[in-house]
């Protein structure tokens, strides 16, 4: 059986490709850089652009599922290019499963599609989409979801699953922020008090994807619905953003601004970026500090239920295996210029 990964060079892409090649699959992986790590794996590797609906129907030909992983993420830039990667792609997607007759579809979402700015405790799947965004990402992984599920029929079984936060060894995105910021001194508590945030270890996020796929067929139980996903053990944010500070040698955040002086400063950030049309990431975003100023964790019986999801790597395991990746590897002495 033959799975296609887009986005297979990235962090959970490349973490799925390498728990379906030990569970027999034959891989493709379809993205827009080149991987030789995946050659190197036996992965077929192909490159392209998820907005090129050739290209994405020819990565995904003999196919037998698709996990649609790949997704251009962040807290800023034109919502053009969130548009044509995260809404165009996913129509692609969509399009060469109908035409080739592939029958499952694993998508990934991500909790931000039900943000709105206000803590989000314990919820479920129920809980409606934000009816506003305040970021292009969000905005378009939520139009991207809905189509992904109005997609599952009698041919094509589609699931989306949100996880939540994904971090540990090898992380290109997550860990890297935090230490990039707290190496320059950029990072401030919002609020006094520290509220509680999910988090997804990466063999957990990868395994929950497998799980997906293995109970995904169109008519299934699961076909046609979201799943949130994450360690299912929430934790203080600060807490767990200092002990990956201490990981990396950094001395823990101690300087605190409140709630309303995070927003106002992502608010005239945004307004300078955009004015000056200056390069980059602003330092904060409106989004971003609604982020760091709410709870936001969830509800993951129903993962657990349906997809036999059990996370297998705790928050503190996960930790202890961030930490001695961080000094056996490299990483540090490279990201010093981050």
């Amino acid at each position: 059986m033959k799975a296609l990964v887009t986005g297979g060079g990235g962090f959970l892409g490349g973490a799925i490709v390498q728990h379906l090649l030990e569970a027999g699959y034959a891989v493709g992986s379809f993205s827009r850089g080149s991987y030789p790590q995946l050659l190197k794996l036996g992965v077929e590797v192909l490159q392209g652009d998820l907005a090129d609906a050739e290209a994405v129907q020819e990565a995904c030909r003999d196919c037998q599922i698709v996990f649609h992983v790949a997704a251009k993420a962040g807290i800023w830039g034109g919502a053009e290019a969130y548009y044509r990667t995260n809404v165009t792609g996913t129509e692609n997607v969509i399009a060469a499963c109908r035409t080739l007759g592939i029958s499952r579809l694993v998508y990934t979402s991500t909790p931000s599609v039900v943000f709105d700015g206000h803590d989000l405790e314990g919820v479920d799947e129920r809980v409606p989409y934000a009816e506003h965004y305040k970021a292009a990402y969000p905005a378009t992984k939520a139009t991207a979801e809905r189509l992904v599920l109005a997609a599952n029929n009698e041919s094509l079984g589609t699931v989306a699953l949100r996880p939540h936060l994904i971090w540990g060894p090898g992380d290109t995105h997550l860990v890297p922020g935090i230490i990039a910021r707290g190496r320059k001194g950029r990072l401030r508590r919002v609020g006094h008090t520290s509220k509680l945030v999910d988090f997804t270890y990466i063999e957990n996020a990868a395994q929950a994807h497998l799980l997906a796929g293995d109970r995904l067929s169109p008519g299934s139980p699961i076909a046609g619905r979201a799943f949130f996903i994450s360690q299912g053990e929430p934790v203080p944010l600060w807490d767990f953003i200092n002990r990956i500070l201490k990981a990396a040698h950094l001395p823990p955040v101690s300087r605190t601004i409140s709630p309303d002086f995070a927003y106002a400063a992502g608010w005239l950030c945004e307004l300078l970026y955009r004015t000056l049309r200056l390069r980059g990431e602003p330092p904060i975003t409106r989004f971003l500090a609604e982020e760091l100023a709410t709870s936001h964790w969830f509800n993951i019986a129903a993962a657990r239920e349906e997809l036999g999801y059990q996370p297998r790597v705790s928050v503190e395991e996960g930790l202890k295996r961030l930490e001695t990746w961080l000094s056996t590897s490299s990483y540090l002495s490279r990201s010093s210029s981050l």
